[in-house]
């Protein structure tokens, strides 16, 4: 999808492509086995909120370097409707579901992240792709020798689809480093916990729930240690974020002036 026949949407300080799911299948699988390395975000509320709060330049610039930002969230894309702005859905498990599914005839994959248990489990649903694995240690967002290794592996691995399921920021900013050093190919998606979804080791929220924008409860209710804070301390303040960006909307549309991405 290298012609674009749309222009990026800003809205809460990142630029998204306001493309649709069927679209952003079709990109991906072009972009499966290039000789150049590219990567896709799927920024959701945790990943706004923990931008703003981290106001880092270089993951801002991590997020504003993917070939596709897709908003996976429907609370986000109801706060954009609010603004006059319309953003497909394009949740990062479907995605990455139906790309395993049917989307991908076959190929190289590798993963970064996950235990063995996933990765046998990877195996046994998806025999038609030739999987590689590599399971990073904890911290790795501190830790520049495990980064580096991530990226020597992407590189030796050839592999056509890169998934990375260790969480964000780590997925997004590996992925600007990767692009960054050269030498590595195929396209790459920061996909959080879809894999866990995808061969059962976690329970996704019935789809009533997702349509009625309460998945987060659902994880919220599956995981309570683990995501309380997440979804009832930092979740919330999406509402002061989307806030403060639509008065600065107002007040850049009052001058006159053009809002540039990450504003």
């Amino acid at each position: 999808m290298s012609d674009k026949i749309y222009t990026r949407q800003e809205f809460l300080g990142l630029s998204f492509d306001p493309i649709d799911i069927d679209s952003a299948r079709r990109a991906v699988v072009s972009r499966a086995g290039g000789e150049r390395f590219s990567y896709v975000v799927t920024p959701n509320v945790d990943h706004i909120v923990g931008l703003d709060r981290s106001q880092d330049p270089l993951l801002l610039a991590a997020y504003e370097g993917a070939a596709l930002c897709l908003c996976d969230s429907r609370i986000l894309a109801r706060l954009a409707a609010l603004a006059d702005i319309r953003l497909p859905i394009v949740p990062g498990s479907d995605l990455t579901r139906d790309l395993l599914g049917y989307a991908l005839p076959h190929g190289r994959i590798a993963v970064i992240g996950g235990d063995p248990l996933l990765h046998a489990a990877l195996e046994q649903i998806y025999p038609r792709f030739e999987w590689l694995f590599h399971a990073p240690p904890m911290g790795l967002r501190r830790n520049a020798d495990a980064r580096t290794a991530v990226g020597d592996f992407v590189v030796a691995s050839e592999a056509d689809v890169i998934l990375f399921a260790v969480g964000a920021p780590q997925s997004e900013l590996l992925c600007a480093e990767i692009a960054a050093r050269g030498g590595a190919r195929g396209v790459a998606l920061c996909i959080g916990a879809s894999l866990e979804f995808l061969t059962g080791a976690k329970r996704r929220a019935p789809r009533w729930m997702q349509r009625a924008s309460l998945e987060w409860l659902f994880r919220l209710l599956s995981e309570p240690r683990r995501l309380w804070r997440r979804y009832l301390v930092e979740g919330p303040r999406i509402f002061a974020i989307w806030q403060r960006w639509r008065t600065a909307r107002a007040s850049r549309d009052l001058s006159g002036s053009t809002p540039s991405a990450g504003a």
